[in-house]
């Protein structure tokens, strides 16, 4: 057959030979593009990218030449190269050259892939891509999924599976566990699917970062007590801060015991069990009860590419399956699957075929062998920080992610931290590399993330030479409160119940009068409960007058007097609203008189730079004691 040819009246259709032409010279784009030398990220201010795409569509058409000129020119240079050898930064991303070609044969096809109906092929080619997943984390055949945008889309489709499955309908006593290490997309997910601060328990990891079992099972357990339905837990099988996996054998019994659905995130490490090293660090997967995979992280596809696995594969199906009268013709029958009817997705194309079409090219064991050189590397970085004189590790270096930083001459966690940001900020200046920042337990680190198949150990060397041996640019110090030897009479007037306070000595009468107003005044008396751990409540309080004994389960860990300040881990946002539950019971040791800060105030004492640091401070000495 000699195909359909373009109707004259059709203004978007091309004929045969412009088509092809076209194909030729994006292809040709694309390759000098892939091949090209550059830095692994180019910024661009928002007035010069408005100075250079700006301005309103054409009304007629452009030569194709012209279009892709400009996109060479002003779009594709100002960007993150994900795939550079070394990008180490946030969460890499290397593609592969058939998963994009599969990609573009999903466009150009305009494959749909929600019903059985209309996509037979691309729907076969998703359920074979999904049964290889399921094998490899070890689930068992009735398990369903689905390929989704990402990783937050598979949390968002898991979390929404478990209260279905366990609960039906939002309600008001439902409680969710997260570790503090959990992603972002979790608490988004949790904000979407109408759970309340007073419903999610972010819990503190532990001084490997991980979730431990026991800590889980004490807030569980309060929960119980105090009327609440525990629902589900989310654990982190390679947690995107440091790459750490919560112990999953043990947080599986805790949850098994108490009927509580386990959640795993596994978006970034999952694919790791493709390795030796890997599968030894990510023991437990298979106990799960749901499960996030990323195959555009470590199984090296092009973006967008998650997935949502679910062990018991007819509660996702029932989570999700709605036919409405005008889909009537595209209902399954017994043996055919619309995957719309296993997620968020109605309209979806096939992102399994960019899976497929790519291990099918180049066979599963290059995928393994990819992933394992990451770990190898990985590993060559954390001996390299151990050995140096200069570098120190901030966590230790799990799967693929090594958390470190520069010991520099300077006083105070503020010091490390500005210092070992301009480093990094020089790194990315020079195009040497790229690192990224976070906070562990109130250290700031710079993180490296080994994940690309380009990446070889001369990428790996070059960043930490970088950050070892590079003279640091001076960074400038915190805006901090003038201090006056002397102070006159007009500088010291603070308010009475504030004169006092040590967290807020270096307030302007003006500030202090501000401070003053968000605040109330309690009394307690001696042996009476002001917090209780694992509650829900975010209030913050100053002592005025006074002690208090601060209690984690039946361990005193500490006595705090005039001056000093408690509630402060629960009163912080975690993310998207939530915040810790109470991780410890306060009980006034003598008369107490308090100052009171309700919840959502926090963020208003944080906004002065003395008060945020004495804060930040107590936090990194007191988290990890939880």
């Amino acid at each position: 057959m000699g195909g359909r040819p373009p109707h004259d009246d059709d203004p978007l259709a091309l004929d045969r030979e412009t088509m092809r032409q076209q194909g030729y010279r994006v292809v040709d784009l694309l390759v000098d593009r892939l091949m090209v030398d550059g830095p692994p990220l180019r910024r661009a201010a928002p007035a010069e990218m408005r100075e250079r795409l700006g301005g309103p569509p054409p009304a007629g058409p452009q030569p194709l030449e012209d279009v892709l000129s400009r996109l060479e020119r002003d779009v594709l240079p100002y960007r993150s190269r994900v795939d550079h050898p070394r990008f180490l930064a946030f969460i890499p991303g290397s593609g592969t050259w058939p998963g994009a070609l599969a990609d573009f044969v999903a466009s150009a096809c305009n494959v749909y892939a929600g019903s059985w109906m209309e996509s037979a092929g691309p729907s076969q080619v998703e359920l074979e891509v999904l049964g290889w997943f399921k094998d490899w984390v070890g689930y068992p055949p009735e398990a369903a999924g689905s390929l989704t945008s990402g990783g937050s889309a598979a949390n968002m489709t898991a979390l929404a599976c478990a209260r279905e499955a366990k609960a039906g309908a939002m309600r008001d006593d439902l409680v969710l566990y997260v570790s503090d290490q959990a992603h972002s997309s979790v608490a988004r997910a949790a904000r979407i699917l109408g759970f309340r601060p007073d419903q999610v328990r972010v819990l503190p990891s532990d001084a490997t970062l991980r979730l431990a079992p026991e800590t889980l099972a004490a807030a569980i357990e309060a929960d119980l007590r105090s009327g609440r339905s525990p629902l589900a837990v989310s654990a982190n099988a390679g947690a995107t801060n440091t790459g750490a996996v919560d112990p999953l054998p043990e947080l599986a019994e805790v949850c098994r015991r108490h009927g509580v659905w386990l959640h795993v995130d596994a978006a970034y490490g999952g694919f790791a069990v493709l390795s030796d090293r890997g599968r030894a660090e990510l023991q437990g997967l298979e106990l799960a009860d749901s499960l996030t995979l990323d195959p555009h992280k470590w199984l090296y596809q092009p973006f967008e590419c998650g997935c949502v696995l679910v062990r018991e594969g007819h509660l996702l199906r029932s989570a999700f399956e709605l036919t409405p009268d005008y889909l009537a013709d595209a209902r399954a029958d017994l043996d055919e699957t619309n995957l719309s009817d296993l997620g968020l997705q109605l309209t979806r194309t096939s992102r399994a075929l960019k899976v497929w079409v790519s291990i099918q090219t180049f066979g599963l064991d290059a995928f393994r062998a990819a992933i394992d050189r990451s770990l190898e590397l990985a590993e060559h970085a954390e001996t390299r920080v151990r050995e140096s004189d200069r570098l120190e590790l901030v966590a230790p270096r799990s799967l693929g992610i090594v958390c470190l930083r520069r010991r520099f001459d300077v006083a105070g966690e503020g010091g490390h931290e500005r210092r070992n940001a301009a480093l990094a900020e020089e790194l990315e200046r020079t195009g040497v590399g790229l690192v990224s920042s976070t906070r562990l337990q109130g250290r700031f680190a710079l993180r490296l993330c080994i994940l690309n198949h380009t990446t070889a150990r001369a990428d790996v060397d070059a960043v930490l030479d970088f950050l070892e041996h590079e003279v640091a640019p001076e960074a400038p110090d915190l805006e901090r409160a003038p201090y006056e030897r002397n102070p006159g009479v007009a500088t010291s007037l603070l308010p009475p119940p504030l004169r006092r306070q040590p967290l807020f000595a270096s307030l302007s009468p003006e500030d202090a009068d501000r401070v003053w107003e968000l605040a109330s005044e309690r009394e307690a008396q001696p042996g009476e409960t002001v917090v209780e751990r694992w509650d829900a409540t975010r209030d913050f309080f100053v002592i005025r007058a006074g002690t208090a004994d601060v209690f984690v389960g039946d361990e005193h860990v500490r006595a705090l007097g005039p001056g000093e300040f408690f509630g402060e881990l629960a009163a912080l946002d975690w993310g998207a609203g939530y915040g810790y539950s109470r991780l410890a019971t306060v009980v006034a040791g003598s008369p107490l008189r308090l100052l009171v800060f309700p919840e959502g105030t926090l963020p208003e004492l944080l906004r002065f730079p003395e008060v945020e640091r004495r804060i930040r401070t107590a936090v990194q000495e007191r988290l990890p004691r939880r």
